[in-house]
């Protein structure tokens, strides 16, 4: 059964087109990012599925109920937003009881939903605190107890992390990861950072300019991107594209031939078309390194500059002219202007149409 459903959603500010046309079916316990960059609509479709804004267009059903025209209130969802939004001068357990406290929920029921809560999230020790005695990760825990105890169909985190230090965003992370999988309850989750899109999502919305451009597990998202726009947006550092030319079912750059993982007959439209091959970094590894079964493409190119990670190199290459990066062993040495080898991992490619920007195989 669908949790969500939003069906050819628009959204107008004045003449601005925000939204156009998004349709999402998103199932029951599913952990759902909205992921793109600033400005692409995310935060609007979430605040439109809130109730908070109103569509131009379209329906939104939660469960199987229509949402048109009914207040955010009467929705059964639970927000997080960016700014924890906690009352200073209240306690921690104040904070997490005044929905309840303004829905006429009984004193019992409350305490119980409050003594659940904090040991789920492990916030026992601050119920007496205020906001201005957490760190940012505890404000953080107690605005998710606030949503918990609601108990309800879908949640709704509006990049909630945004507002932390990194180390600490690595740890809430897991933390609201964990916890999605102890509850199982529905979650919308807005970001712009394409790395918790891809280590927290059970499925992804990549929007750009309104348009929800894909909208898939991470594992196709990453290596079979719809378009360029997701290829490039997704990944850190993002997937190479280059110029190529297809000849006999290789994509050729320079004379340098790249043997494609697809069917030729599949390439019979593009042949000797001009094409943009793909290649994500880790594909362009040491010489010494393997793929599976399959022989690695050897490629020699010009190392352009190097950025040593401590666990791995950075790499920036000339393949005919054209800028790559690559992802090599830190041990490996690569003096900035030389020419040097290195193994393409060949099952991974991808090939775009230069003028749609749409994926060919």
């Amino acid at each position: 059964m669908s949790a969500l459903t939003v069906r050819g959603l628009s959204k107008r500010f004045g003449p601005v087109e925000v939204l156009k046309d998004v349709n999402l079916e998103i199932e029951s316990g599913a952990f759902t990012v909205l992921v793109g960059p600033s400005g692409c609509g995310k935060s609007t479709l979430l605040a439109i599925i809130a109730g908070l804004e109103n569509a131009s267009a379209g329906d939104i059903e939660i469960g199987d109920r229509s949402m048109n025209g009914v207040a955010a209130k009467d929705r059964n969802i639970a927000m997080v937003f960016q700014s924890y939004a906690l009352y200073p001068a209240m306690t921690v357990r104040q904070n997490i009881t005044f929905g309840m406290e303004c829905r006429g929920v009984p004193k019992g029921r409350q305490r119980e939903a409050v003594d659940r809560v904090a040991r789920l999230l492990q916030i026992e020790a601050l119920l007496d605190r205020r906001p201005a005695q957490l760190s940012g990760g505890q404000r953080q825990r107690v605005a998710m107890g606030r949503a918990l105890v609601r108990d309800p169909a879908l949640f709704l985190f509006d990049e909630p992390l945004s507002n932390l230090d990194a180390q600490l965003r690595v740890e809430m992370r897991a933390e609201i990861k964990q916890l999605h999988a102890r509850i199982g309850t529905t979650c919308v989750y807005v970001t712009h950072d394409q790395v918790e899109a891809m280590t927290m999502a059970t499925r992804i919305a990549v929007m750009y300019r309104g348009v929800v451009q894909q909208f898939d597990d991470p594992d196709t998202i990453y290596n079979r991107p719809a378009n360029l726009f997701v290829a490039r947006f997704m990944g850190a550092p993002p997937m190479n594209t280059l110029q190529a030319r297809l000849s006999d079912g290789d994509a050729v750059i320079g004379g340098v031939r790249f043997p494609l993982p697809v069917a030729r007959d599949r390439l019979l439209p593009y042949r000797d078309a001009e094409v943009i091959l793909g290649i994500r970094p880790e594909c362009i590894a040491e010489p010494q390194r393997r793929f599976g079964e399959t022989p690695p493409m050897m490629l020699e190119a010009e190392v352009e500059m190097t950025e040593p990670t401590g666990a791995e190199t950075i790499v920036m290459l000339r393949v005919a002219g054209q800028r790559a990066i690559g992802r090599v062993a830190a041990d490996m040495v690569l003096p900035v202007g030389s020419m040097q080898r290195f193994s393409i991992d060949t099952r991974k490619l991808c090939l775009f149409d230069p003028e749609s920007e749409r994926l060919i195989a």
